[in-house]
């Protein structure tokens, strides 16, 4: 697809109020496009993705055709295959931006699950391409789905002034930003924080309470046990200047997802000098990776093993145990600052993949669909 040769490029994204890694993701890249001059076309489809019914398949469909190409974010495309492939036998390009695979979400019914596999297959299988935030999960969906030509376009950044943190106002303060799901695995931290609690800091929870709200009950239920409502604060949803404040006042972020295909709230922390703690296995380890220079950089922090509350509980007991340890990874945060990509290096990647010459026939490897994926694990009851 030439978006050189093309009138207007559309964008078809969720109508949320829910602000999360992809929302940002998507509204930095139209900010980006239209910086570099492309017409870009935003189509804002609300209804309950990816459970869409009749009237809001047939918006999509509407979007998907208003323009010679598209892309479409991967939680409206990815459980409506039919429309995408209508929309491309019919001559239009439709690139899907996979943020997370709609399969990955912890939580759903068995039966669910299997329907979001078979449905974002052919997705995949049906769209001209497809674009993801990470080598990781690229990888993750050329294994699943058999589909090899899918491009990478790494988050960017905003610069951010540094944290001044709590070294000359109190307690250590951890900040874990991300919506209460199970997939984002808040129970695991407030495990781990009651491990430590002979131990002094504070935490916030920040993030979109009202997307799974029985497991936004037990994460308050576990603080509340743990005899912790002292010390963790929930807030839900944060935006400017108050979520800035939180940002200033953190030490350590916290990112223990099951599932991770990149943690932009990583590089948000980089930015600001913050380390983090991040989910070993996922795309957050990439994203903390982000803006060293050299192979032997330290790390900003560290990976534990998701879903494990006495392996993070050891990892955070030593960095609130020594002061040399947190000064090396708030260092090492540090220094990364001025090397983390920006937005527009995202944009033009996605305008480079889209630009690429067409792919033979053979970017399907094996069955149309691939194989398919491994179920994430159940959360702890």
């Amino acid at each position: 697809m030439s978006v050189a040769g093309t009138s207007q490029l559309g964008f078809v994204i969720w109508d949320q109020d829910a602000p999360t890694g992809g929302t940002i993701y998507d509204q930095n890249l139209i900010t980006e496009f239209r910086a570099l001059g492309v017409a870009i076309r935003l189509h804002k489809l609300p209804g309950p993705w990816p459970e869409a019914d009749a009237p809001a398949q047939a918006d999509l469909a509407r979007a998907l055709r208003a323009q010679p190409a598209c892309l479409v974010d991967g939680i409206l495309a990815g459980a409506s295959p039919g429309v995408v492939v209508a929309a491309v036998e019919s001559g239009h390009a439709v690139t899907l931006v996979v943020h997370l695979p709609i399969s990955d979400e912890l939580g759903l019914h068995p039966k669910r699950r299997e329907r979001y596999v078979a449905l974002e297959a052919q997705a995949v299988h049906a769209a001209s391409g497809v674009v993801c935030p990470s080598d990781w999960c690229a990888a993750e969906l050329r294994r699943r789905y058999g589909r090899m030509d899918v491009g990478v376009a790494v988050p960017g950044v905003t610069p951010a002034p540094a944290a001044r943190g709590s070294q000359h106002s109190g307690l250590p303060r951890l900040l874990a930003l991300a919506s209460l799901t199970p997939t984002k695995d808040q129970i695991t931290l407030v495990r781990a924080l009651a491990h430590v609690a002979d131990l002094g800091w504070l935490a916030d929870l920040v993030g979109f309470d009202r997307a799974d709200p029985d497991y936004a009950a037990r994460v308050r239920d576990e603080v509340a046990t743990a005899g912790l409502a002292d010390r963790i604060r929930i807030t839900g949803p944060l935006i400017g200047p108050v979520l800035d404040q939180r940002w200033d006042a953190a030490d350590l972020l916290v990112l223990p997802s099951r599932v991770e295909t990149f943690g932009l709230v990583v590089t948000e922390a980089l930015a600001r000098g913050i380390p983090a703690i991040v989910s070993a296995g996922t795309g957050a380890v990439e994203a903390l990776q982000q803006g060293a220079t050299l192979p032997g950089d330290a790390m900003p922090g560290a990976a534990v093993q998701p879903g494990d509350p006495t392996a993070l509980a050891e990892v955070l007991r030593e960095w609130l145990t020594r002061p040399e340890l947190r000064s090396v990874w708030r260092q090492a945060a540090l220094a990364r600052r001025d090397s983390l990509p920006g937005w527009g290096q995202t944009a033009g990647a996605v305008l480079d993949y889209l630009e690429r010459p067409q792919p033979p026939s053979s970017i399907l490897a094996g069955s149309p669909f691939g194989s398919p994926p491994t179920p994430p694990r159940a959360p702890p009851q």
